[in-house]
């Protein structure tokens, strides 16, 4: 969900006359079993639509430990996996992102590939699509007519011959195929579409807010870092575009936070202007700005003092490498003496944490490098020393995985063993300085680096690796490495072959995937950082020559600092006035609204809140929410036509006017039944609420001598039940809030003090965990004091 290229084109597609885009996501093992037990197909989250009724189902590739999930989700829709045994009438399979630079593993189970910025070219791939359909072709016929889209690569279109020594010995073009694939580019992020409606999803989500990217591309040339190059040029959206979206998209979803995206936020041209002018739009409606890549080059007092004014969490630096030397080395053109200083400024604006970010493993990397890890992170954490609240330092070390279309895609990957060889040496030598240290597993990584730069011979690990159950390897507590050992050992592959250097004369796997930059470029890259010569950002300076930009269609796209005016919002009465309002409402939640979980329930709340304009009072502090007092919290999964809110207010409205306003935001599930204006000090729902009426729809089969055990239940005096709380076993008295019980119609009902329904259903019918899941309950009323 936090995908935000998925939501642009998700947009883009669903804005195109004759195209319905949904969304489908990778099920967690449990929804997998269920799946597979009951043959059930993976669908839609829209409409539950089979995946494999769809015409094109599009992958993205954002991680090379997600390619089983990849195989997964073709094998549970239903889709043959590999291409050559698809007919007609199966989908396209096609995928796209970073991944898809180098998608040789994948190459026998894809149909085709977009390389580079999909915007223009997804539209373009429907329109031949329908097309040939209208046209009567088979399936070659409609990979012969997309390959002659700019961007898009068709492996089965491209036969690969390997030497003996097991280097790629030539790629050949057929079916008049192109010799090359070049990149697809957006041009001008201003006129290119960008959601302004983003979906507001019910469950928590990572970065659960609007994402707004505000440029794409990189000039600083890192020479390890693949998305600097294959997103090249740079191409930043005006502000005033930046700024309209963002208003458009708090106004129709109602977060409260905003993201300003990019590879290097803190290099957009005019990004302290736009910081600060966004800041003082949305000020008086507690909406936070935050932007997550911040470069030590980039950041100056002014824009520190702008960030000093958002939720301050952990503040992140990623110096990369120990020391000066091997900074050049990666053209990572920053002197530990501006990262101090960094510091030094963000301890003293208040942060008490930071986050700084490493690599081991570099190309010429000796142990002094990694010495100057633990002496770099040694002086951020003294330069805090004395501000207040004390200074704390993570350091987060990464092994470097060699990546294709970077001047560092000939070297060589280090090996599991002295991976942890290192880690322990870095954990050692930190913990003496009273550093903790974070690094990433081994094994996870020398798996990333195999599949980063491996050829098609990887495609049949991958499938027994599918059969052998590997799934969400990019998750510890899944990934099972001894799995993958035994798969590479059954198929006959050596992984650590594929870590090894490459000789700059040999045929790469994806050397007929052009990404923009020439390969005698990253050549040129590879001996300056063996040389240790400085390529200069070329944001400001001379052109260096990598051939991206031919200076007439395509070229960088900067805005140059300038002070920026957003228009403010409509008058309405300051939030910071002394009168307080209180409106209590009651509301049904119902359907499958019942199974979004409280926490949940009460940040859709809040979100609708904001999209229907309500003159709310906030929490103080750097997490601001609307002042709202809600019940104790529904069980998931149990509908109700009472529940209690509770809501303070800086301005008076009426509560029909609440009602209406509330109901126009509410998606299907949701409604409001009533709200009344009550005396700002009443008590909260939670402590007004007297009794509870809950009607329980019996099951089919049902105990005989339910009356009885009724009768027996309202008699006595105690009922004990031993349940499992938080690991321990616990004895709960179902009789202590138990003020009613009855049959009628079909239904139990039970009035409670307070408490679930659910322990005393499941006492009162014999049912375990799973009967009473299957259980439909009602809250019917509240009796209020």
């Amino acid at each position: 969900m936090s995908h935000i290229g998925f939501a642009i084109l998700y947009n883009i597609l669903n804005s195109c006359e004759g195209v319905a885009a949904q969304r489908v996501y990778s099920p967690w093992p449990d929804m997998e079993q269920e799946l597979r037990e009951s043959g059930a197909s993976l669908c839609s989250l829209e409409e539950g639509r089979n995946l494999k009724d769809f015409d094109i189902v599009g992958l993205t590739l954002q991680y090379e430990l997600s390619y089983t999930n990849v195989l997964n989700m073709l094998e549970l829709g239903k889709i043959p996996l590999r291409s050559c045994d698809r007919s007609n009438s199966d989908p396209l399979i096609l995928v796209g992102g970073p991944c898809a630079f180098n998608p040789e593993p994948l190459a026998d189970f894809v149909d085709c590939v977009l390389i580079g910025d999909g915007e223009e070219a997804v539209v373009e791939l429907c329109e031949a699509l329908r097309a040939s359909r209208a046209a009567g072709e088979d399936r070659k016929a409609l990979l012969v007519r997309l390959s002659a889209i700019e961007g898009i690569y068709v492996p089965s279109f491209y036969q690969v011959s390997y030497k003996e020594d097991g280097s790629v010995a030539s790629i050949e073009p057929q079916d008049g195929a192109p010799a090359s694939v070049r990149r697809r580019f957006v041009k001008n992020l201003d006129t290119a579409p960008y959601p302004e409606a983003p979906i507001v999803p019910f469950m928590q989500t990572v970065h659960n807010r609007v994402a707004m990217e505000i440029a794409r591309g990189c000039t600083r040339g890192c020479r390890f870092c693949q998305a600097g190059f294959i997103y090249r040029p740079v191409r930043e959206r005006s502000p005033e575009n930046v700024a309209r979206i963002i208003d458009k998209a708090l106004d129709y979803s109602g977060f409260d936070e905003v993201s300003l995206l990019s590879l290097s936020t803190g290099d957009y041209g005019c990004i302290e202007p736009l910081l600060k002018a966004l800041m003082a739009r949305y000020a008086e409606e507690k909406v936070a700005v935050s932007f997550p890549s911040l470069r030590v080059g980039s950041l100056t007092p002014e824009l520190m003092e702008e960030v000093r004014k958002v939720r301050k969490t952990g503040f992140t630096l990623a110096p990369e490498a120990g020391t000066q030397r091997l900074r050049e080395v990666i053209n990572k053109g920053i002197l530990a003496e501006d990262l101090v200083e960094a510091s030094t400024s963000a301890y003293s604006l208040g942060w008490r944490l930071i986050k700084l970010y490493f690599m081991m493993g570099l190309p010429t990397e000796t142990t002094e490098d990694l010495d100057g890890i633990v002496e770099l992170a040694t002086q951020v954490k003294r330069s805090g020393k004395g501000t207040q609240g004390g200074a704390d330092v993570n350091v987060s070390v990464s092994t470097f995985v060699p990546k294709a279309h970077t001047p560092f895609q000939w070297e060589a990957q280090i090996g599991i063993e002295e991976t942890v060889t290192r880690q322990r040496y870095l954990r050692g030598a930190l913990t003496k300085k009273k550093l903790r240290l974070k690094w990433h597993e081994a094994t996870m990584s020398f798996l990333e680096g195999v599949f980063a730069r491996g050829d098609r011979r990887l495609g049949v690990v991958l499938e027994e690796a599918l059969k052998a159950g590997c799934r969400f390897d990019g998750w510890g507590e899944h990934f099972n490495f001894e799995r993958w050992e035994q798969v590479f050992a059954s198929c006959g592959v050596d992984p650590e072959w594929y870590l090894r250097e490459r000789l700059e004369s040999e045929v790469l796997p994806w050397d007929h995937l052009d990404c923009g930059v020439p390969k005698s470029f990253f050549q040129q890259e590879r001996h300056k950082a063996l040389e240790l010569t400085p390529t200069p950002d070329c944001r400001g300076g001379s052109c260096h020559g990598c051939g991206v930009c031919d200076f007439e269609e395509l070229s960088m796209r900067l805005h140059d600092r300038s002070e920026l005016d957003l228009p403010q919002p409509p008058p309405v009465v300051s939030a910071s006035s002394s009168e307080r309002f209180k409106v209590r409402i009651r509301l049904r939640k119902d359907g499958r609204a019942r199974f979004v979980g409280h926490l949940e329930f009460m940040t859709f709340f809040h979100r609708a809140c904001r999209r229907a304009k309500l003159p709310l009072r906030f929490s103080e502090g750097f997490h601001p929410h609307p002042k709202a007092s809600f019940p104790d919290a529904l069980p998931t999964g149990v509908e109700s036509d009472a529940e209690i809110i509770d809501l303070e207010l800086f301005a008076p409205l009426s509560g029909q006017e609440m009602e209406d306003r509330l109901n126009a935001q509410f998606p299907e599930g949701f409604r409001v039944m009533e709200a009344v204006r009550i005396p700002v000090k009443s008590p909260s729902p939670a402590t007004s609420i007297l009794e509870t009426l809950y009607a329980v729809v019996l099951p089919e089969e049902s105990p005989e001598d339910l009356p009885a055990r009724i009768e027996a239940a309202l008699a006595a005096q105690e009922i004990p039940v031993e349940r499992m709380r938080k690991g321990s076993v616990q004895v709960q008295d179902l009789r202590a809030n138990l003020l009613g019980l009855e049959l009628s119609g079909g239904r139990l009902q039970l009035t409670l003090a307070k408490g679930s329904p659910l322990p005393l259903a499941g006492y009162l019918l014999g049912l375990d965990a799973d009967g009473l899941r299957a259980l439909r309950i009602r809250k019917l009323s509240v009796k209020l004091s």
